[in-house]
Parts: structure tokens; sequence; C-alpha cells
């Protein structure tokens, strides 16, 4: 079963799911960008037969079978519901909206739709991870703590391959959502028994929160606690797990994890987010659910919604005059 698939967005997450794509028998059919000479750029670079300024367009094209949105994340919910309703499959990259309303709108369409919907959730799919999840899940070994750190320098608007967003990033809703859907993810359905959070006001040169701490309690005796900024002077991304067996700690950066056996390399975030595009394509060839589907998402993102609740109690609707914070 040979797949057509449009991308829609050519950032960092659009190059890697494109050269994801170029492992497969799958036709890299059109690109969809915001202006013409990126659009067609990308197009001749890695060899997309069509390039168009128009979701619209390309959705109204019937040898399409796929879609994988690459977009900014303000942009995913609308995007998302379109392409289902389009009756085209669809891969959201993280977050699969901007509120938790959002995401079950999402949700609903597609359950609706009949179509394979997932997200791009790379967290979940990392391979070193793969034992102590089986393990976890057949009560062998239980998750004490979770802990990660996500720190960048942000204060100018350029994203990750030295590109000038046309978009403001978004360190709840897009980052933190990663670590909180690891969370809920190996928690693996304990009730939450209590969230706790902290995201700073919004700064005046960016406009959005800089800094933020999410700890979330569990029924199980289980926590995580997820911190960064936007306004450190160099990098930390990574990721440690305690549990009744043994600790865990995931160097993203340096691609390493150490446990009480040492420390061994781990695969890159690029060869990691193949697993999504390949894992989503695998789904549809066999009509199932994504290991990302979006119902599994909606736990990590009523944990976002009461963080972004509890800042807006706090600041009142006055701190933007209707929109209490930034969210593109």
């Amino acid at each position: 079963m040979t797949l057509n698939v449009c991308m829609v967005g050519y950032g960092m997450m659009g190059v890697w799911h494109t050269e994801a794509l170029k492992r497969t028998d799958a036709v890299l059919h059109t690109i969809v960008g915001r202006n013409p000479e990126g659009a067609r750029e990308f197009a001749e670079r890695h060899g997309y037969r069509k390039w168009s300024v128009s979701l619209d367009e390309a959705l109204a094209d019937p040898e399409i079978d796929a879609v994988i949105l690459g977009t900014p994340s303000d942009l995913h919910e609308e995007q998302a519901i379109k392409c289902l309703e389009a009756g085209k499959h669809t891969l959201i990259e993280i977050p699969i909206a901007m509120s938790l309303g959002g995401a079950r709108r999402v949700v609903e369409t597609g359950e609706r739709s009949g179509k394979v919907y997932g997200l791009s959730h790379p967290m979940r799919f990392r391979r070193e991870r793969e034992a102590l999840l089986a393990r976890t899940r057949a009560g062998e070994e239980k998750i004490r703590h979770i802990a990660g750190r996500f720190f960048i320098k942000r204060l100018i608007n350029i994203g990750a391959t030295g590109y000038r967003r046309s978009w403001t990033d978004n360190i709840l809703w897009h980052h933190f959502c990663h670590f909180v859907d690891l969370g809920m993810y190996l928690f693996d359905g304990a009730p939450i028994r209590r969230v706790q959070s902290y995201l700073g006001d919004l700064h005046p040169t960016t406009g959005i929160p800089m800094e933020c701490m999410v700890m979330v309690e569990t029924e199980a005796d289980q926590s995580l606690l997820v911190h960064g900024s936007y306004h450190a002077a160099y990098r930390f991304y990574d990721k440690l797990i305690v549990t009744d067996r043994d600790t865990y700690f995931y160097d993203i950066l340096a691609g390493t994890l150490k446990t009480s056996d040492g420390t061994v390399e781990i695969e890159s975030e690029q060869d990691n987010c193949t697993r999504v595009t390949l894992d989503f394509l695998d789904a549809i060839r066999g009509n199932r659910p994504p290991r990302a589907s979006g119902p599994s998402v909606l736990p990590a993102m009523q944990v976002l919604q009461k963080v972004q609740d509890d800042w807006d109690a706090r600041h009142g609707a006055r701190a933007i005059p209707g929109r209490p914070l930034p969210r593109g």
C-alpha cells in the first residue's frame, strides 16, 4: 500500500518527517508552506511532486492519502480538524491543541472521521525505554519519580534550524507537553492527586512567560516534576526516572543513558522522531491507532489546562485584553 503524503510546514519537524519518509515507499506528494519561495525550494530540495501555499488546495487533491502537520502550535487544532474532515489520515506535531477543549474537539473529529490520526509525542517512542515500560506494565518495577528539565535561550524568535519564525513558542503547551505526556504515559492511568505549578509573568520583549514549573502527584504515590526556562544562557534537556529498582538518567543533548550498570549511547532526537513517522504509516496500513493516539494524550492536556487555568486566575482577563496568555 503506497501512501501519498502531504507535509505541511518546512521547519525542523518538516525536515525530520521528510527524511523519515524517504526511508519508506511513501510518496513525497505535496509540501504546503506559508510563502511560495520557501515551499518551492523545499519541494525541489527534497523531491516533493507539488508545492502549495494553500492547505485547502492540497486537501482537495484526491491523490493525497495522509497529512503530516509540522506547523506552528496554535494552528494544530484548526488544521487537524480540517484534514480529518477532508478524509485524510493525519499526524499532528505536538501539541494537539493549545487547550483541553481544543484537544477534545480534535479527538471528537478524529473519532468521527474513521481515519487514522496520531500525535508526534517522541518521548513515548524511545527504544532504550522499552524494557522499562514492559516491566512497569507487568508490575515488575514501579516508577517513583520522574524529573525533566528544558532550558534554552529564546529571547529572539529563531527556531532550532536558525530560521526566523513568524510565530512565538509556548513553554507550557509545547515543551512541557513532551514531559507531562511522558509522565502520564508511564504512570499508566494512575489517578492524579494534585497539580501544582508556576508560570512566569509576560516577558516585556517576547510577550510570553519564560519560566515554568509543573509538579504532579498521583494516588499511587508517584510524582512528576518538570521545570525550565527560555531565558537560559545555554541548553539543558534531560530526564530522570527513579524506580524501586534503578535510576535512569537520559541526557538527550549528550545522547546518553546512565543507570546503575553504567552509561550507554542512545539514539539522536531525529532518529527517535523517525519512529513516530514510521509508526504512523504502519498504523494506516494496519488500520490501528498510532502509539500516541488522540484519546491517549488527553490526560496530559488536562494537566496543562489546570496550569493554564491557575495562571489565568492569578493574572485576570486584563493581562492581555481578550487573550490572557499568548498561545502562538
